[in-house]
C-alpha cells in the first residue's frame, strides 16, 4: 500500500485525492486548513458521467499527523502557499520521500530546492493533470477534463525512470520525464495564457470604471488575446533558448491548440468543452462589474507565474517587450490595491 499525502483542499485537491483514492492500493491523506469540512468520503463527478467514492484515511491541518507516513506527498495548492507548507512538512518527512506539486509554473522547484536542497526527492508536473471544479467543499467535486498525456520533472532522485512510471501508474496516461525543473517551470499554459486574456479585457480598466455584465474568460476570448498570447509565447521561446533545456520541449501554442494564426487560436479557445461557463474573475457592487484583483488569476498568474519567467529574463539579459508591458501592466494595478 502506497500512502499518498495531498497538501491543499482546492478544486485539484479534491479531484487528486478521490482519483488516487479510488485505486487499491493507494492510501490517500488530505493536510488541509480547514478539516472539518470534509467528510470521509470523497464523490468525483467524471466526464462520461460516472462518479467516483473513494474513502480518504487522514484528514488533518495537523502535518504532524498527516505527512510522517506518508511515500508520496503532492502539493495542490497556489503559489503565495508553497514556501510556508513547504516549510511546515519539512520536520516531518522521512527520507527518500517524494515532495511533489500538481504543477509546477508557480515556482514549486525554486522554493523547494532552497528549502530542501539536495537530498529531498521532488518532482512535479508541468501542466495539471486534470481540469478540476469544487461542487460541494470537502465532499465533492467535477473531474472536467483530462489530459492525453503527462510532462513531469524530477530531481535529487538516482532512479528517476522508476519513479515516472509509478505517476504513470497512479494518473494514468503516458508519463514523459522532463530533463529538469526548468522544463517544469517555464511553460506557456496559465503563466501567460491567464494574462494575456486578462490585459485583452481589462487593459484600459482603471478604479473609476464599471462592466454592465460580468464577462465570459474563454467563451469570450476575442482575437486580441490571441495576438498578446501568441506574442508571449514566442517571447518565453526565447528565453527558453538562453536555458539549459530540451530543444522543443515545449509546445509552441498555435501547434498546442492546433490553429495556424490569432482567428483560428480564438476559434479554438472558444470551443473547448471544458472551457465552457468559466467567467472572468470579476466581482459585482451597486455600480457594477470590476475586475477581481483578489483572485487567483490575478494573484497567481502574475505573482507567482509570469513573475518567474519576467525575472529570469532580466537575468539573462533579454528585453521581452509584450511579456514586460502585461506584467508590469499587472504587477502595477496589483501594487495599487485597488480595492
Amino acid at each position: 500500500m502506497t500512502t499518498i499525502c495531498i497538501c491543499g483542499g482546492g478544486s485539484l485537491g479534491h479531484v487528486t485525492a478521490g482519483y488516487l483514492a479510488a485505486k487499491e492500493d493507494i492510501s490517500v491523506n488530505i493536510l488541509t486548513r480547514r478539516p472539518q469540512a470534509w467528510q470521509k468520503d470523497i464523490r468525483v463527478h467524471t466526464p462520461e458521467g460516472a462518479t467516483i467514492t473513494a474513502p480518504l484515511t487522514k484528514i488533518t491541518d495537523s502535518a504532524a499527523e498527516a505527512i510522517p507516513k506518508a511515500d508520496i506527498i503532492l502539493l495542490c495548492l497556489p503559489g503565495y502557499a508553497i514556501k510556508s507548507e513547504l516549510q511546515s512538512i519539512q520536520p516531518h518527512i522521512k527520507p527518500g520521500v517524494f515532495v511533489g506539486s500538481v504543477f509546477c509554473s508557480t515556482g514549486f522547484f525554486f522554493e523547494a530546492i532552497e528549502i530542501f536542497g539536495t537530498t529531498t526527492p521532488l518532482w512535479g508536473f508541468q501542466r495539471v493533470p486534470f481540469i478540476a471544479r469544487t461542487k460541494e467543499y470537502g465532499r465533492s467535486a467535477n473531474l472536467l477534463g483530462y489530459k492525453p498525456s503527462h510532462n513531469i520533472a524530477i530531481e535529487n532522485c538516482s532512479d528517476k525512470e522508476a519513479f515516472r512510471q509509478q505517476i504513470e501508474h497512479l494518473f494514468d496516461r503516458p508519463t514523459r520525464l522532463l530533463a529538469n525543473h526548468y522544463e517544469a517551470t517555464f511553460t506557456n499554459s496559465n503563466p501567460i495564457l491567464h494574462p494575456a486574456r486578462l490585459y485583452s479585457l481589462f487593459k484600459d480598466w482603471d478604479k473609476e470604471k464599471y462592466y454592465n455584465r460580468r464577462h465570459l474568460f474563454y467563451e469570450e476570448w476575442d482575437d486580441s488575446a490571441s495576438e498578446y498570447l501568441m506574442a508571449m509565447d514566442k517571447e518565453l521561446f526565447t528565453l527558453l533558448g538562453t536555458l539549459p533545456v530540451t530543444p522543443n520541449y515545449l509546445t509552441p501554442i498555435l501547434e498546442h491548440y492546433e490553429s495556424h494564426d490569432a482567428p483560428s487560436l480564438t476559434r479554438k479557445i472558444t470551443s473547448i468543452e471544458s472551457f465552457k461557463g468559466i467567467a472572468a474573475p470579476m466581482s459585482e457592487s451597486e455600480k457594477g462589474w470590476q475586475p477581481d484583483l483578489q483572485s487567483r488569476y490575478f494573484q497567481e498568474d502574475f505573482n507567482y507565474g509570469l513573475r518567474y519567467i519576467y525575472q529570469t529574463a532580466i537575468r539573462q539579459g533579454l528585453h521581452l517587450p509584450t511579456i514586460e508591458k502585461i506584467y508590469n501592466w499587472g504587477n502595477n494595478l496589483l501594487s495599487k490595491q485597488t480595492y
